[in-house]
C-alpha cells in the first residue's frame, strides 16, 4: 500500500506544532494519521497479505527463485581452477568436507578495488566478507559486494562466444582479429579504438600500453556513466595536475559535506564509515565527538548522520560553498553569487566559524556530482585550513590513465560518426544503454566495420555488435586492481568459470598476438618482472594469502594551490525553475546489477523502495504540482529536446523543493529475466554535457498511477518509543536519558521465577549512534542464511523475507526532518511472546537463551508472528526456495537449512556460527573467546554498530555496552526482556546554529 500524501501540508505542520517532545515518524501518511495508515496498524500485514492470491500462479513464483530469481541450471564444471590459488587461512591439502576455506581477493566498483575474503565450500564460493587486513575494507562489506555471489551464479549471464547471434569458437574470433589487425598494422592502427571502463589494473594497463605501442595511431578510451570527471577537473583547476584525495575521518573534528555521500558504496566508503563511527563512539564515552554538516538536495546515508543538514538545490551548492570560502577569508572566492536567505546566511557563518576553530582538523568534501568549481573550492578551503597531512592526503591517481571520461566518449562518438573507426573493441560496460541521447552512441556504433563486445550479459551493446564474448565474473578470474589508496590486490578465482567466460586480459592478449596465453600467466608474469623480492614464489604466495601487495600504496604528493585556481569560474545564473538530478541507484548502481534479485529487493536507504525507480521530490513540490505518491508524471527538459520519460512520483521528506531526482540503471531491455522492464530509463534524459544536473525541468501529471513496492509502512510499531536520541550536551547532563523517554518497568516482575543460565547467555547490542543505514547487515544476513527473494508483487503485500530490516524514522517538519536509522531483528526475548502461543512447540528457548525455530515442527499457524510486537518473523506463503536447480545448490550455505513453504523463519544470531565456534573450542579444550563468534550482520557492518557476545561474561564487549547508560530495550515496557538492545543515538549540534 502506498502512503498517499495529504494535499494540505499546512495541516501537518499545524499538528506538529501542537505536539510536545520528540516525535518520530516513518512516512507522511503516518504523520497525517490517515485512515489508510490506521488500517495497516490494525492488521499484521497490509491488506491482502493474509489471503491466498489466486491471481498469482505457482509457476510465476518458481520463476522468481534462486540466483537472480530465475535459476535455470548449470552444466559447467565447478572444480577449482588448475592454477594454484592461495587460501587465506589454511592450505587446500587440509580441506575437510563441511569445513569452509577462505580465499583473499578483491571486488571492484568503478575500477576501484576493495579487498574481500570469500568463503568456499568444497570449491564453491558461498559468502563474501571484508578482508580485515585490507585498508579499504577493514573487514567490512557493502551490499553490492555481498550480492556478487548471486551475480556469479546468475544463469542469465552470457555463456558462449557469438557472431551475429550464432555460436562461434574462441579460436575463430582470434583468426578474424588477426586478419583485421594485419590490415590495421599498415596504418599504425589508425582505425583501431578500444573502449574500457575505468582501469586501475596495473597488468591490464600495461597490456593496453603495449597495444598502443604496437599501433601508435590507435586510441584507448575509458567511460563509465558514474565517474569522477568533476573531481579530476577540480584537482587540475586547483593544483594544475590530477591528484586523488585520501580523507582521514579519524582525525576530522569538523566535516562539511557539499553533496558528498561518502557513506554510500564508493571508493573508500567502508573505511570512511569506520573512521567516522569511531569518533562518534568516542564522543559517547567522554572523548571528543566530531561534527558533520551536510548540504545536499536529496537525503542520503551521509545526510542521515548529519548534526546539521541543509536541503539545497544542487545548483545552489556552489554559491553556498563560495559564501563559506569567503567567510573563511578566501578573497578569490568572493565572486557574485545567488542571493542567500537569512537561514543560509546563518549556516554560512556558523560553518565557517566551526571550520576556523578546527583548523587542520577540519575537512571539506565535494561530491562527484558537483561541478569542478565546487571541487576547486573544497581544495582551496582545505588548503586554507591546513588540512593536508591531517584530515587528507594528496596522492597519485589510482586510475592507470586519468582522463575526462565524458570527453573521451564524445571523442569516440565523433570518430565513429565520421567513419574513422574500423575496429572497436569494447571491454566491459554497456555504452549503448548508459550514454545519453545527445551522443547517439548506438547509431554511430553501427558505422564501425568490426565491433566486438565483452560483457557478463548479452546486453544492449552486445545486440549492436558483430561479436560478443562472455566475460568471466570477478570471482572466476585472475586479474589485479588498485584500491582507493593505491594498494594493489591480486584477484584470484574462487571457482572455474561456470560459463566458459574470458577475462579482459585474454581479449587484449589477442591484440598482441598472444591469444593462447592465460590470464594467470599474464598477471603472474607482469608482477614477476616488477617484483622487488628475491624469492618471487614466496612473494607471490604471500601476496595472494594477504589479499594485497603492501608496497603498492600510492605515493604522497606535495601540491601547491595555484594562484589562479578560481580562473574558470563564471557568475552563476539565477534559475527560477526546477532542476533534474541524476544519481546512481543505491542498489543497481548504473544498471550493471539490474539482474540481481537481492539488490532489486533490497529496500533503498531513505525511500525504502524496491523493484523500481521513481521521480523523487519534496512534499512542497508535490503539493504545488497536485500529485501524490505513485502518480505518473512526464518529465522533459530543454537540454534533451523531444525526449520524454514517464515516471511515478515518490515524495521524500527533506528533499530540496526545486529539485527532482531520478536514479539511473533501470528501464533495461536486455539485462536478463529479472531486470528487464523494471522501472524507467533515466538515461533517456541524461546528456553528456549535463550528466548530473539538468535545469529547466518540465513536469506534467498524466492522471495515471503505477503501484510501487515500498516497505516503509511494513511491520510498523507506531506509537512506541523505538528510536531514542539526544544531543551530546543533553547526554552529558543526563547520561541515562534513554530510560526517561519511555515508561519502562521498574522491576522484572513475573509469575514465574527467572531462568538462570549457567553457561553462555548470548546477546547483542546495536549502536544507533554509529549506524548509517547502509543495508550491509541485510544482505549479509541474506547471503549467510539462504533467505529467498519473493518479487515485487509479494513485497507489495508485505511478504518480504529479510530477517533484518533497517527502519528509517523522520523527526520534525517534513521540509527539514532529522533522519534516524534502526536495524530491527529478532530480539531473542527472555519472555518471548511467540513461544507460549505455538501449538506445536516449534519456537522454543535454548539453554543459552536463543529463541530457536524448529522448522520441521512448524505447521504454519502464524500465531507466533501475530503475538510478536516487533514483527520480525517471516512466513513462507509460497515455496520461495528451489530445491531442484543445480545453481541453487551452489549458491546456498550448506550450514543453514533451506526452508520450505508454510514455515516461519527468523534470525537466530547465526546459530550455525555459534555451534561452529563451540565445536572448535571443545576440540581445543578451552572456552569460547569473546569476539570469536561474529554473526553475519555484525561482520558486514562497516560502522561496527552491531556487537555480539556472552552477557554472562562481565568482561565481554557486549556486557560492557549493555552497562552503558545509553542502553535500552525496544518495547521493554512490554516486559519481553529482549536480549538485543540498543544504544541511544547522539548528535553534536553547533550551539550557534541551534540558537539561530
Amino acid at each position: 500500500m502506498s502512503d498517499r500524501v495529504p494535499a494540505d501540508i499546512a495541516e501537518i505542520r499545524r499538528r506538529l506544532e501542537g505536539r510536545q517532545g520528540s516525535n518520530y515518524w516513518k512516512s507522511l501518511e503516518e504523520l497525517a494519521d490517515t485512515p489508510e495508515f490506521r488500517e495497516i496498524l490494525e492488521r499484521e500485514f497490509p491488506a491482502g497479505a493474509s489471503e491466498w492470491n489466486d491471481a498469482l500462479d505457482r509457476r510465476r513464483f518458481l520463476a522468481l527463485m534462486g540466483a537472480s530469481l530465475a535459476l535455470a541450471g548449470v552444466t559447467a564444471c565447478t572444480k577449482q581452477p588448475k592454477e594454484t590459488i592461495a587460501p587465506f587461512s589454511q592450505p587446500p591439502e587440509e580441506l575437510v568436507p563441511g569445513k569452509p576455506l577462505y580465499y583473499a581477493t578483491a571486488l571492484t566498483l568503478g575500477g576501484i578495488a576493495t579487498g574481500v575474503l570469500v568463503e568456499t565450500h568444497e570449491g564453491r564460493p558461498t559468502k563474501v566478507e571484508g578482508n580485515p587486513d585490507h585498508p579499504a575494507s577493514l573487514g567490512a562489506c557493502d551490499p553490492l559486494m555481498q550480492a556478487a555471489i548471486l551475480g556469479l551464479y546468475d544463469p542469465d549471464r552470457s555463456t558462449t562466444v557469438t557472431c551475429l547471434g550464432e555460436i562461434r569458437p574462441w579460436t575463430e574470433l582470434a583468426q578474424v582479429l588477426a586478419q583485421v589487425l594485419e590490415v590495421q598494422a599498415k596504418s599504425g592502427g589508425a582505425g583501431l579504438r578500444i573502449l574500457t571502463e575505468t582501469v586501475t589494473s596495473p597488468t591490464l594497463a600495461a597490456q593496453l600500453d603495449q597495444v598502443l605501442a604496437r599501433f601508435p595511431k590507435a586510441r584507448w578510451h575509458q567511460y563509465e556513466p558514474v565517474n569522477r570527471d568533476n573531481s579530476l577537473a577540480g584537482a587540475i583547476l586547483a593544483f594544475g595536475e590530477p591528484v586523488d584525495l585520501k580523507h582521514n575521518m579519524r582525525e576530522a573534528d569538523v566535516i562539511l559535506s557539499l553533496d558528498a555521500d561518502f557513506m554510500s558504496p564508493g571508493p573508500g566508503s567502508l573505511r570512511h564509515i569506520r573512521e567516522f563511527a569511531s569518533r562518534r563512539r568516542e564522543g559517547s564515552t567522554g572523548g571528543a565527538m566530531n561534527r558533520l554538516y551536510v548540504v545536499e538536495p536529496i537525503p542520503s546515508n551521509t545526510g542521515s548522520m548529519a548534526d546539521h543538514r541543509l536541503a539545497l538545490t544542487a545548483g545552489a551548492i556552489e554559491p553556498f560553498a563560495r559564501a563559506v570560502a569567503s567567510a573563511l577569508g578566501l578573497a578569490a572566492a568572493a565572486t557574485p553569487t545567488r542571493e542567500l536567505t537569512t537561514t543560509h546566511g546563518a549556516w554560512v557563518e556558523a560553518v565557517a566559524s566551526d571550520l576556523k576553530r578546527a583548523g587542520a582538523r577540519g575537512l571539506v568534501i565535494a561530491g562527484d556530482a558537483q561541478p569542478a568549481a565546487v571541487h576547486a573550492l573544497a581544495h582551496a578551503m582545505n588548503d586554507m585550513l591546513g588540512a593536508a597531512g591531517t584530515t587528507l592526503i594528496h596522492t597519485a591517481p589510482a586510475v592507470a590513465r586519468p582522463v575526462n571520461q565524458g570527453e573521451s566518449i564524445r571523442d569516440l562518438c565523433a570518430d565513429m560518426e565520421t567513419g574513422l573507426v574500423d575496429l572497436l573493441v569494447v571491454i566491459g560496460g554497456n555504452p549503448a544503454f548508459t550514454t545519453g541521447p545527445d551522443l547517439r552512441f548506438a547509431e554511430h556504433l553501427q558505422r564501425v566495420g568490426l565491433r566486438i563486445h565483452m560483457s557478463l550479459y548479452q546486453d544492449e551493446t552486445s545486440a549492436l555488435c558483430h561479436w560478443h564474448v562472455p566475460q568471466a565474473h570477478e570471482l572466476e578470474a585472475w586479474s589485479d586492481a588498485r584500491a582507493w589508496d593505491g594498494t594493489v590486490t591480486i584477484q584470484q578465482p574462487m571457482i572455474e568459470p561456470l560459463y566458459g567466460g574470458r577475462t579482459p586480459h585474454d581479449l587484449v592478449a589477442m591484440l598482441l598476438d598472444g591469444a593462447g596465453r592465460s590470464s594467470y600467466d599474464t598477471v603472474r608474469d607482469h608482477w614477476k618482472k616488477g617484483s622487488p623480492a628475491d624469492d618471487f614464489e614466496h612473494w607471490w604466495r604471500k601476496s595472494l594469502h594477504d589479499g594485497m601487495i603492501r608496497e603498492t600504496v600510492s605515493t604522497n604528493r606535495q601540491v601547491t594551490l595555484r594562484s589562479d585556481w578560481n580562473r574558470s569560474v563564471t557568475e552563476p545564473v539565477a534559475v527560477d525553475g526546477i532542476e533534474l538530478l541524476f544519481r546512481p541507484d543505491p542498489s543497481v548502481h548504473d544498471g550493471r546489477y539490474a539482474n540481481n534479485g537481492w539488490l532489486q529487493e533490497l529496500p533503498r536507504p531513505i525511500t525504502k523502495l524496491t523493484w523500481d525507480n521513481a521521480a523523487l521530490m519534496s512534499p512542497a513540490l508535490a503539493a504545488k504540482l497536485a500529485v501524490t505518491n505513485e502518480a505518473i508524471v512526464e518529465l522533459t527538459h530543454k537540454a534533451a529536446p523531444g525526449r520524454v520519460v514517464r515516471a511515478p512520483v515518490w515524495i521524500v521528506p527533506g528533499h530540496a523543493d526545486r529539485s527532482v531526482t531520478i536514479h539511473l540503471g533501470y528501464g533495461r531491455s536486455r539485462s536478463g529475466r529479472v531486470g528487464n522492464g523494471v522501472g524507467f530509463n533515466a538515461y533517456e534524459l541524461r546528456t553528456s554535457r549535463t550528466p548530473w544536473l539538468a535545469e529547466g525541468l518540465e513536469i506534467r501529471a498524466t492522471g495515471e498511477t503505477l503501484p510501487l513496492a515500498c516497505t516503509q509502512q511494513h511491520h510498523s510499531m507506531q506509537g512506541r518509543h523505538h528510536v531514542r536520541a539526544a544531543t551530546l550536551e543533553e547526554f552529558r547532563e543526563q547520561p541515562d536519558f534513554a530510560h526517561h523517554l519511555a515508561h519502562e518497568p521498574k522491576s522484572e516482575e513475573t509469575l514465574y521465577p527467572p531462568h538462570k543460565y549457567e553457561g553462555h547467555a548470548w546477546g547483542m547490542s546495536i549502536d544507533l549512534n554509529t549506524c548509517v543505514g547502509c543495508n550491509a547487515c541485510v544482505t549479509g544476513c541474506q547471503s549467510e542464511n539462504n533467505i529467498p527473494v519473493v518479487g515485487k508483487e509479494q513485497v507489495g503485500i508485505g511478504r518480504e523475507m529479510h530477517w533484518i530490516r533497517v527502519d528509517r524514522y523522520f523527526e520534525g517538519a517534513p521540509e527539514d526532518p532529522a533522519i534516524w536509522n534502526q536495524p530491527v531483528t529478532c530480539m531473542q526475548c527472555e519472555n518471548a511472546p511467540c513461544e507460549p502461543v505455538c501449538p506445536v512447540g516449534a519456537t522454543v528457548h535454548s539453554s543459552e537463551g536463543l529463541n530457536d525455530m524448529v522448522y520441521n515442527r512448524c505447521v504454519g499457524t502464524r500465531y507466533c508472528s501475530n503475538n510478536c510486537p516487533y514483527k520480525v518473523r517471516r512466513f513462507n506463503f509460497f515455496l520461495y526456495a528451489d530445491y531442484k536447480t543445480p545453481s541453487l545448490k551452489l549458491l546456498n550455505n550448506p550450514d543453514v537449512t533451506v526452508r520450505s513453504r508454510g514455515v516461519m523463519e527468523k534470525c537466530t544470531y547465526c546459530v550455525q556460527r555459534i555451534n561452529s565456534a563451540r565445536i572448535e573450542a571443545h576440540k581445543q579444550d578451552r572456552e569460547i573467546r569473546d569476539g570469536e563468534i561474529t554473526p553475519a550482520c555484525a561482520q558486514a557492518c562497516p560502522a561496527q554498530a552491531i556487537v555480539f557476545g556472552d552477557i554472562n561474561d562481565p568482561e565481554s564487549r557486549v556486557s560492557k555496552l549493555k552497562a552503558d547508560p545509553r542502553n535500552y530495550g525496544l518495547l521493554a515496557d512490554l516486559n519481553t526482556r529482549p536480549r538485543t538492545t540498543y544504544l541511544a543515538a547522539l548528535r553534536n549540534p553547533n550551539p550557534e546554529l541551534e540558537s539561530s
